[in-house]
């Protein structure tokens, strides 16, 4: 059971908290992800011949690396806070728990939408999206 339901309204009003954590989220997720590439490519450098390799560099990228994930992490957790559940961290898919005639089901949002406007049972996922009302 989930510390709250949500209404379409009060989701809706929750997305003034949401949306920038939402979109802080997926900004720093998409520089995780290059900083990660950037660690492979070191990776493969060092199992050749190493040539050509800063080991400043390195300790760098894996300071961001970690900078960026507790970002990443902080933005969750705010989310989480309000009550809101965390569905994809690269699309910014945001769900938020109802109830439709005594049954659970999830309101379902993401960065790039205007408001909530859509809702799936809980097995469903995205896929399975219907628009609002319940």
């Amino acid at each position: 059971m989930p510390a709250r339901y949500f209404t379409a309204e009060e989701a809706n009003e929750m997305l003034e908290v949401v949306r920038p954590l939402a979109e802080e989220m997926i900004e720093r997720r998409r520089a995780l992800v290059q900083l990660q590439a950037r660690d492979a490519e070191f990776t493969g450098t060092i199992a050749g011949n190493g040539g050509d390799f800063d080991p400043g560099e390195l300790r760098e990228v894996h300071d961001q690396m970690g900078e960026e994930a507790a970002a990443v992490a902080r933005c969750v957790a705010g989310i989480h806070e309000v009550g809101a559940l965390v569905k994809d961290l690269d699309r910014g898919l945001i769900d938020f728990p109802a109830q439709r005639a005594g049954e659970d089901v999830l309101l379902c949002w993401h960065v790039g939408e205007t408001e909530v406007e859509y809702w799936h049972d809980l097995g469903e996922g995205f896929s399975g999206r219907r628009p609002l009302p319940l």
